[in-house]
Order: C-alpha cells, then structure tokens, then sequence
C-alpha cells in the first residue's frame, strides 16, 4: 500500500485550519481569493507530495510556478478583510508567476532567487498588515472572528517566510551535495509546517482586558461622541446587534461612517473596542432577558448575536462580573424579595 507524503497532510492541516476563518466572512472578493487559495495550497502539497514523494519528475517545471501564485493569493485574501480596496489585484496574481514561468523556461539559476524574493516580499506586507493597528484591520471579518482572522494571517506570513528560508537552505544544499536528501529535507519541512498549524491551534486567544463600564474623556472629541450616537443608533435599528455575523465594515456602512472613523470614535469615547461595545449591547440585552424571560441561556445567548458559549460567557463575566447562570440566580432572588415585601 502507497505510504501517504507528508506534504500532503500539511497541505490538509493548513488548509483546514485557514478554512475556520472564513466563518463570518461574507465578502465576495474575501471568499474568492481565500477558496483559490486553499485549492492552490492543496494543490501544492499534492504536486510537492507527488515530486519528491513518489518521484514524478514531470511536475518539477510546474512546481515553482504554481508555488509563486500562494503568495500573492494569500495577501490579497487577507487584503480584502480591510476597509481599504486595493487598485489592480491582478497584476499581483499576474507578474510573480510569469516571472517564474520565463525563468523555469529561459534561465533555471533565476528560479529559486525570485520564490525566495516573492515569498519574503509577500509575506512582510501581510505582517505589516496584521500590525498597522486598530478594529479596521479585519474590518470584514464577524467582530468574533477578527481577532482568529488576524492570528491566521500572522500564522500564514510565518509559514512563508519558513518556507521562503528552508527552500533556499533546500536549494543550497542540493547545489552543493546532490539531491538524495531532498525527500528527507521536504519532509521535514512539512513537519515543521504541522507543528506551527498546530501551535496556532492551541494557543490561546490572548485579549488586552479593557474596563467594561464608564465612559473614556481622554483623547474624546464631540464628533466621537456624537459618531457613538450614530453607532449606537444602527445597533439598535431592527436589533442589528444581534447579527450573529456583524461586523465592523457591516456596522460602519449601516451608520453610513468610514470604518476607520467608527473604530477610532469608539475607542476614545469608551476606552473600549468595537467588539467589546457591540457586545455590552447584547450583554444588556442577555441579562433583561435573563431576568424577564425562561428561555435557556443557550437560547438566549444564540438570540442576542453570541454563536459559542465560552464567548458568551467570557464577555458576560466580563461586564457583568459573574457569569450568565449567578446572574439569574441573583436576580430571581431579588425579584422574590421584593414581591414578598417586608416583614409585617
């Protein structure tokens, strides 16, 4: 029986974990460019596995050309989840290839050089995305998602430059002393790329802790107060807060503000950020609930805009200071207390 090459599980352990942020994601460009990019990234590890796994020479010239295109589809995948369009996306998805193409075909010294070139390239202008600052950068992302979204893309520009440097390490070695190590040396570089899919996955999601309550005077201008009015206004409009798939973009265009305006509004005026705001909403809304109502707390949480519980409870403690369940608890005793009155 054929053993399976370990590019191809790295290929199906990547991509299914890419895959989790798409959750929430309803841009068309977004979806677009990130579907492309799983398919092309399984497409790699099968090509990779097939080369130096089973030894298919055939798919040598191919390989580096398919590889220069994960780059650029990568970046513009993550490129859409910001409030900002990029001009001509094509010329990204066009040039590295092509220039790979004529090297593979006119000068093979240039192959290594221009992936080695493409990979870096691309992959300091998705760490710079990632770290420009504030909500805006995952603006198109569910407000639950952004900050998984945000994570991933620092995860894929990480798996770039390893692969960027272990290529070129790769092709040095095999200058100098042949290519019998290759498959090893490929193997291990997916088991490398495992390991960082899988750390990703079980780190945790650390959050700065912002107070829940009281407005923030430092830094807060009329307009941002009166930009939290707009704001706050949308929210409630149909309970649009309790959009299970909102987002900063969504919020922004449904107060008709830019979303870089809305995110720096709501941090000066509240000291809290635009996940955290939406949520005191829906928390406000979960505890009248809770006090009014004999719905589940499951049933509440799914119907003020929360989709996991450990979300919903962790945001909960952390403005009402106790968790959903104490909550009730605490306020079904008050409510008895008042109906049985005094002592006479």
């Amino acid at each position: 029986m054929p053993s399976v090459p370990l590019p191809f599980l790295a290929g199906l352990v990547f991509v299914l974990t890419l895959y989790r942020t798409l959750k929430g994601v309803e841009t068309p460009g977004s979806r677009r460019y990130f579907f492309a990019f799983l398919a092309l990234y399984a497409s790699q590890a099968l090509i990779v596995g097939l080369h130096f796994g089973y030894g298919v020479q055939a798919l040598a010239p191919v390989q580096p050309v398919t590889a220069a295109i994960m780059p650029p589809l990568a970046y513009l995948a993550f490129r859409a989840l910001t409030a900002e369009r990029l001009e001509r996306p094509w010329l990204h998805l066009a040039l590295p290839p092509l220039a790979v193409a004529a090297a593979v075909g006119f000068v093979r010294d240039l192959v290594d050089p221009l992936l080695l070139v493409i990979f870096f390239a691309y992959g300091i202008a998705l760490w710079r995305l990632t770290t420009s600052g504030g909500d805006d950068v995952m603006a198109e992302a569910a407000l639950q998602r952004m900050r998984s979204a945000l994570r991933a893309a620092r995860l894929t520009a990480g798996l770039m430059f390893f692969f960027a440097v272990s290529d070129a390490a790769l092709a040095a070695y095999t200058r100098l002393y042949g290519a019998a190590e290759v498959p090893l040396a490929v193997g291990l570089m997916n088991l490398g790329a495992i390991a960082a899919v899988v750390i990703y996955c079980l780190a945790p999601e650390f959050s700065p802790a912002k107070p829940a309550a009281g407005p923030s005077s430092v830094g807060a201008t009329e307009a941002d107060r009166a930009i939290v009015a707009r704001v706050e206004v949308a929210l409630d409009e149909r309970a649009f807060y309790r959009n299970e798939n909102l987002s900063l973009a969504k919020l922004a265009r449904r107060a008709g503000l830019p979303a870089r305006d809305v995110s720096a509004a709501v941090n000066r005026a509240t000291g809290l950020n635009v996940s955290q705001f939406v949520n005191n909403r829906r928390i406000a809304e979960a505890c009248r609930l809770l006090r009014e109502g004999e719905g589940t707390v499951t049933r509440i949480m799914f119907e003020v805009g929360f989709s996991t519980k450990s979300n919903f409870n962790r945001e909960f403690r952390r403005v009402t200071g106790m968790s959903p369940a104490e909550y009730r608890a605490k306020a079904r005793k008050s409510k008895a207390t008042v109906q049985k009155g005094p002592p006479a």
